[in-house]
């Protein structure tokens, strides 16, 4: 039996795509373009979509397109090292970092290597930065809070944890400030603390490790920096290498925070790299799977069940607006991927009142199931109060013959929105925060001039710390407001606004 030549083509051709020493086209590339920190190469048929490829030198890169007769690669490191003609070697693996207990209270970067000057670190353990999220059957729904110590938000916009709580608002409006003193309140809570830095300055981000390192909140916290001299693949991985570095001790059953600051100069970056990987631009010349750039992040957020660990990693990812304009591409994508939003204004922040969170716009779809019952009991009206408040001040402006009921509306509101003021960097126990809603919801705060207002809950929780810790301690242990220590704060409220009062009319 004679084989026809189309036949005896087949088997050659089929011969040599089979064989198995063709290292060079599979395993080795060449690279035939390099510049602006992207490098297109030729072989490599075997590559992985996110693979790490050895350019030597010491430099990496990471493979981001897969076209039919050429690799797209990203590099992290400087391409000034990289000349046409260059080999390329696959590693095998995808971009992955360190990850364990060896990382807190460090400072790392985006491939997870120390930048803080304190040595290297031992840890053994690695992880892929780039994972498919927990699904539906290993999780359970959200039911405990993660304390900010912020008034205003654990009172009426509780954060809980596994929840992903958007911070959005335009620069200069406290965004950072929010997020940085979270982290503050989550010692002696159980809950370890990833910061990531996306595109920020880097004597920014010195200032906010300092002050973490102030308040001791960096012994369970981690800092990963890519900063805006850094280039822009580094500050594209960074969110995904702190999301690993969280999901190793949420696989362990512990809680974890994670804050993203900024995803807007997350896809800014990212715009970047696809631009000059030539794929195809779309609205506002970002790429069309940009909104699955913070989805396949975000989603990662989550509370697993008992059979899973029972741990939580809760997201705080920061968006940064343009004049306030929520309804821009990447503000819309973000927003509708998260749980919530806390929306800070800029007119809010420049009248005085910080956190200049807008009562009105920000919300948290996990709602009172993230609070404690003792929170729950005094701030359930608070919302309300301030919604009515808003609405009635408009009102009153075009008006001066107010009735009664109005009038005290309008002086309550404005005693309340005082209340809710709060210093950066002093966040408060749950205890203090009861004593202060407590003093609002039974209106003790009635009798105070607004002025005052702030010095008044000062005074209080001095008192309070000074003759009535017994009180503190059992909102902190029970987390519930009984009946009898109802009565018990009531009669202690009564004695301590009276003695403020007597002090101040001296």
């Amino acid at each position: 039996m004679e084989l026809r030549p189309e036949e005896i083509s087949a088997l050659i051709k089929d011969k040599i795509l089979n064989y198995k020493d063709r290292v060079e086209e599979k395993d080795i590339g060449v690279v035939i373009k390099v510049g602006d920190g992207i490098a297109l190469i030729n072989g490599l048929s075997n590559a992985m979509a996110g693979e790490l490829l050895d350019f030597g030198s010491g430099v990496f890169g990471m493979v981001m397109n897969l076209e039919e007769d050429h690799v797209g690669c990203v590099l992290l490191g400087q391409d000034d090292l990289i000349k046409e003609g260059n080999t390329v070697t696959r590693t095998g693996k995808i971009v992955e970092v360190p990850v364990g207990d060896a990382l807190l209270g460090r400072v790392v970067n985006a491939l997870g290597l120390p930048i803080d000057g304190l040595g290297a670190m031992v840890t053994t353990k690695t992880r892929p930065i780039e994972r498919v999220a927990p699904g539906v059957m290993t999780r359970q729904s959200v039911f405990q809070p993660v304390q900010t110590g912020i008034k205003i938000i654990d009172s009426i916009i509780p954060i809980g944890r596994g929840q992903r709580e958007l911070i959005i608002g335009d620069r200069q409006t406290g965004k950072t400030a929010l997020a940085v003193d979270t982290i503050i309140n989550q010692k002696d809570q159980n809950m370890i603390c990833i910061y990531v830095a996306i595109g920020q300055k880097s004597s920014t981000v010195a200032q906010i490790v300092e002050k973490l390192r102030v308040h001791k909140a960096m012994d369970y916290t981690v800092v990963v920096s890519a900063t805006a001299s850094e280039l822009a693949p580094l500050q594209f991985i960074a969110p995904y290498a702190g999301c690993a570095m969280g999901e190793e001790w949420l696989e362990q059953g512990k809680d974890v925070l994670i804050v993203y600051d900024d995803l807007s100069k997350h896809a800014v970056a990212y715009r970047a790299m696809s631009l000059l990987l030539r794929r195809p631009p779309g609205r506002e010349a970002y790429p069309g799977d940009v909104f699955y750039l913070h989805s396949r992040l975000l989603e990662r957020a989550c509370k697993l069940n008992k059979d899973f660990g029972g741990g939580s990693l809760t997201a705080l990812p920061i968006i940064e607006t343009q004049a306030g304009d929520i309804s821009a591409y990447i503000p819309t994508n973000v927003i509708s991927i998260t749980d919530g939003q806390l929306f800070l204004q800029t007119e809010l922040f420049n009248s005085g009142i910080r956190p200049a969170v807008d009562a009105g716009l920000s919300v948290s779809r996990v709602g009172s199931d993230a609070q404690t019952k003792a929170i729950k009991q005094v701030a359930s009206s608070i919302k309300f109060e301030l919604a009515q408040y808003r609405e009635l001040l408009s009102f009153a402006q075009f008006g001066s013959d107010l009735d009664a009921n109005t009038k005290a509306v309008i002086e309550h509101g404005t005693r309340l929105t005082e209340l809710l003021k709060q210093g950066q960097y002093s966040p408060l126990s749950l205890s203090q925060e009861v004593l202060v809603l407590f003093s609002a919801k039974h209106r003790f705060i009635k009798e105070i001039p607004v002025e005052l207002i702030l010095p008044y809950q000062d005074y209080l929780l001095r008192q309070f710390e000074n003759e009535e810790v017994a009180l503190m301690n059992e909102i902190e242990a029970k987390k519930v407001i009984s009946p009898e220590l109802e009565e018990k704060l009531h009669t202690a409220f009564v004695k301590i606004t009276k003695s403020f009062l007597q002090m101040r009319a001296k």
